[in-house]
C-alpha cells in the first residue's frame, strides 16, 4: 500500500540515514524524496576522496551504510521497503538506490518510533519503541519489526575508536551473529586466525609506512581530517611489525569482510553487510576500528585485489570491548521544502563543507 511521507517520519528516516559511518567522516550521499513514498539515495562527488579512494568503492560501502540505516528506520516504523541498488547506472550513475516505501497490510499507519536515545546510552537500557496498536499478521512479522527497533535504537551506540581494547575475547555465538548480519546483506564476514591475523598485520604495517610517503593521500588527509584523534600508542605500529603492544591487547582480534564480486553492486552491499553487523556488534558492547591500508594502496595504485578464500576483500577489522568514543560531528539537514508538488522533501547539502574529525577519532575507510 503506498504510503505519504510527512515531514516528521521523512525527519526521522533521513537522520537515521546520515548517521552512518563513512569514509573520513565525509558522508559522501544525498537523500531526495523524489514521490510522496520513494527515497533517494545519491554519492555526493563533491564529498569523493579521489587520492585515496579512485574508484568509489569507499564511496559506495559509505552510502550503503546509509542506505541499511534508512531501511532499518523504514522497518521500525511500520514500513516495508523495497529497495532497488543502482536502477539508472547509464543515465543516472549518481543514483545509488532507490527506496520505494509500503506499509503491511495488516498495518494502517507507521509505528510511532522515536528518536535514538542519547548516545551515551548503553545498548542494553536503550528505551524500546511503543508498539502499534495494530499487531503484526504473524509472528515472523513481530519478530522482524521487533529486530529492526533494536537495531534502530542501535544507531547512535555504535562507535568506532583507534583505542585499545580489553583482553577479552568475543565468543564464538557473537561471533556467529555477526557472521549471520553480513550474509543477511549479501555479503560474508570471517575472522583470520592466529598466523592470518599476524599476516594482515604486517601487510597493514607495510602498506601505512607506504602511505606515509605519498604526498597526495596525506594532503587529502589532513583536508578532511585536519586533527585527527592520536592514541598514546598506535594500533598499525604496535600490532604490526614491532614487539610489544604497549596497554593494547596482546590479542588482536581481526575480521574480514568479503564479497563475491567487486563491482558498485557488491560494494553497496558489503557497506549495507558492514552496518547491519556494526550495529549488532554494538548490541554485544563490541566497537570497531578500521585497517583498510592494504585496500586503499589497492584501489590507489591499480594493484590486484588480495586474494581470500572468501572473495574480494572490502573491509578489514579490529574488533574489540573498549571505551565509548566521543560523538562526530554531522552535516545539518535543510529544513523541509517543497518541490514539484511533494511536501517534507529533504534533501542532504551538496556543499563540500568538511566538518573535521572522524567517526569516533577514526577514519571510516582507514
Amino acid at each position: 500500500m503506498p504510503i505519504a511521507l510527512t515531514t516528521v517520519v521523512a525527519s526521522r528516516l533521513l537522520g537515521a540515514a546520515g548517521a552512518a559511518p563513512s569514509v573520513l567522516n565525509t558522508e559522501p550521499w544525498r537523500f531526495t524524496v523524489r514521490r510522496p513514498d520513494v527515497v533517494d539515495v545519491l554519492a555526493d562527488r563533491y564529498r569523493w576522496l579521489r587520492v585515496r579512494d579512485p574508484r568509489g568503492r569507499s564511496l559506495h560501502m559509505s552510502c550503503g551504510a546509509a542506505l541499511f540505516n534508512l531501511r532499518i528506520a523504514a522497518q521500525a516504523m511500520g514500513f516495508e521497503p523495497a529497495v532497488r541498488l543502482l536502477p539508472d547506472p547509464e543515465c543516472a550513475p549518481e543514483l545509488l538506490a532507490r527506496v520505494t516505501l509500503g506499509t503491511p497490510a495488516s498495518a494502517s499507519a507507521p509505528v510511532p518510533v522515536p528518536a535514538p536515545g542519547p548516545a551515551s546510552a548503553p545498548a542494553a537500557t536503550a528505551a524500546p519503541a511503543r508498539a502499534s496498536a495494530a499487531a503484526p499478521a504473524s509472528a515472523s512479522e513481530a519478530s522482524a519489526s521487533e529486530e529492526a527497533r533494536r537495531l534502530y535504537d542501535l544507531i547512535r551506540v555504535r562507535r568506532t575508536t583507534k583505542g585499545p581494547f580489553a583482553d577479552r575475547m568475543i565468543p564464538e555465538a557473537v561471533r556467529a551473529e555477526l557472521c549471520a548480519a553480513a550474509a543477511l546483506e549479501g555479503a560474508r564476514l570471517s575472522f583470520p586466525g592466529e598466523r592470518a591475523t599476524a599476516d594482515l598485520l604486517e601487510h597493514v604495517a607495510a602498506a601505512q609506512a607506504e602511505l606515509d610517503r605519498d604526498a597526495e593521500y596525506q594532503a587529502e588527509l589532513a583536508a578532511w581530517d585536519p586533527s585527527p584523534y592520536v592514541p598514546d600508542t598506535d594500533p598499525v605500529r604496535d600490532f604490526g611489525c614491532q614487539a610489544g603492544y604497549a596497554r593494547f591487547e596482546p590479542r588482536p582480534q581481526l575480521a574480514v569482510l568479503t564479497t563475491a564480486a567487486d563491482t558498485p553492486v557488491d560494494w553497496l552491499r558489503a557497506g549495507q553487510a558492514l552496518q547491519h553487523m556494526l550495529l549488532v556488534a554494538a548490541g554485544h558492547a563490541i566497537s570497531a576500528s578500521y585497517l583498510n591500508q592494504p585496500l586503499d594502496l589497492r584501489d590507489m595504485r591499480g594493484r590486484r585485489n588480495p586474494r581470500h578464500r572468501s572473495g574480494h576483500l572490502q573491509m578489514i577489522m579490529r574488533l574489540g570491548y573498549g571505551g565509548i568514543a566521543p560523538r562526530t560531528s554531522r552535516r545539518p539537514m535543510t529544513e523541509p521544502i517543497a518541490e514539484e508538488g511533494v511536501s517534507g522533501l529533504l534533501q542532504r547539502r551538496t556543499h563540500a563543507r568538511q566538518d573535521g574529525g572522524a567517526e569516533g577519532g577514526v577514519e571510516f575507510g582507514g
